[in-house]
C-alpha cells in the first residue's frame, strides 16, 4: 500500500516574474472610484478603459477594476479581474507618478492571449504616464 505525501503531491514552481499586488497598491474604497470618475482623464485602449486622476497623496500609484456584471456571470468576471490583476502586477513598476487608476475591461479581455493582455496593459500605463488621455 503506498502513501502519497502532500509535500511530493503538490509540485512547487517559484515564478520570478510574480511580483504581489499589495492591498496599499489598490483602490479599495467607493469613494476613491468616484473621484477617478468625476474629476479624472479617461484613455480608451482596445480592450479596456482607464480612467486616472492625479492623486494629491504620498506613495505610489493605486489601481483598482471595475467588471459590471454585463461582462458575464460571477465566474467569469472573477476570471477577468483575476487575468487583470495578474497582468497589472507585473508591469506595476512602470507606474511612477501617484496617480489612482481603475481599468474598466471589455468583455473580450477573457478569450484574449495573456501575452497579449500584458502588452495591452503596459501600453494603457506609458500613456497614462505620459497623461494622455480626454
Amino acid at each position: 500500500m503506498s502513501t502519497l505525501h502532500a509535500s511530493s503531491a503538490v509540485k512547487e514552481t517559484p515564478d520570478s516574474n510574480q511580483q504581489k499586488f499589495p492591498r496599499s497598491s489598490r483602490l479599495l474604497k467607493h469613494a476613491d472610484f468616484q473621484t477617478v470618475y468625476k474629476q479624472g482623464r479617461k484613455h480608451f485602449s482596445g480592450n479596456m478603459v482607464a480612467f486616472y486622476h492625479q492623486s494629491g497623496r504620498t506613495g505610489g500609484p493605486r489601481v483598482g477594476f471595475t467588471v459590471g456584471k454585463v461582462l458575464g456571470g460571477a465566474v467569469e468576471r472573477n476570471r477577468i479581474r483575476r487575468r487583470m490583476r495578474a497582468a497589472v502586477s507585473r508591469h506595476l513598476c512602470a507606474l511612477e507618478k501617484p496617480l489612482d487608476l481603475v481599468l474598466h475591461p471589455r468583455k473580450s479581455v477573457l478569450t484574449m492571449k495573456f501575452a497579449s493582455l500584458e502588452a495591452e496593459i503596459a501600453q494603457v500605463f506609458a500613456a497614462v504616464q505620459r497623461g494622455k488621455g480626454r
